[in-house]
């Protein structure tokens, strides 16, 4: 059985991935220009996020059991930024001299990524409730994205007042975190649209 799916949904999704993988290439710029974890993470999932909705755009006219299973998938992909987080966090605190990134640079690229976040989540609001495990991935995915840019640009200005290092880290391995809650819940809502397609 193939449920419908509003036309506009695809739209909406075709123009987050693109905004998505724009920022990736500006974030990842600044965050291996600056050392910083936080960026890292936070451009990491941008890539993360425009495969993702790209992956969502091929799937919307799929079956109910077949959305189910790309569902199941898109979990799995969410918690790949957290793991590349958790290895560039290491590689940092075991360096030799670990460098404090620059919270200017800090402050203006995480500003920039919510607002590109805030816009792609406004986007997908309407459709996370009617869209299925997609969509509910396509919306978690940008919400707490926003949540992240909000840390990053508070750890900016703790990171200037502070010169430490620890406080970008820490908010790298939140980021992490984040997706691996996000993984669940989208895990959760394509075992439902498993369980709906069987019935």
């Amino acid at each position: 059985m193939i449920t419908a799916i509003d036309p506009s949904l695809r739209r909406v999704v075709a123009r987050v991935a693109t905004l998505n993988l724009g920022y990736f290439g500006i974030e990842f710029s600044v965050a291996l220009a600056i050392g910083s974890v936080a960026l890292f993470a936070d451009s990491i999932d941008f890539l993360e996020d425009a495969s993702l909705n790209l992956l969502i755009l091929i799937g919307l006219g799929w079956s109910l059991a077949a959305r189910a299973r790309l569902g199941m998938l898109l979990a799995g992909i969410l918690l790949v930024p957290g793991m590349a987080t958790l290895w560039t966090a290491a590689q940092k605190v075991l360096a030799a001299e670990v460098a404090v990134p620059d919270p200017w640079w800090l402050a203006l690229t995480g500003a920039g990524a919510m607002a590109v976040n805030l816009v792609c989540a406004l986007m997908l609001a309407r459709h996370r409730a009617i869209g299925g495990s997609l969509a509910r991935a396509a919306f978690l995915s940008a919400r707490n994205d926003v949540f992240a840019n909000i840390a990053i640009i508070g750890t900016a200005f703790v990171t200037a007042a502070t010169l430490s290092p620890w406080p970008d880290i820490v908010v790298g391995l939140g980021i992490a975190a984040m997706n691996a809650d996000a993984a669940c819940e989208v895990w959760e809502a394509a075992r439902q649209e498993a369980r709906d397609a069987r019935a």
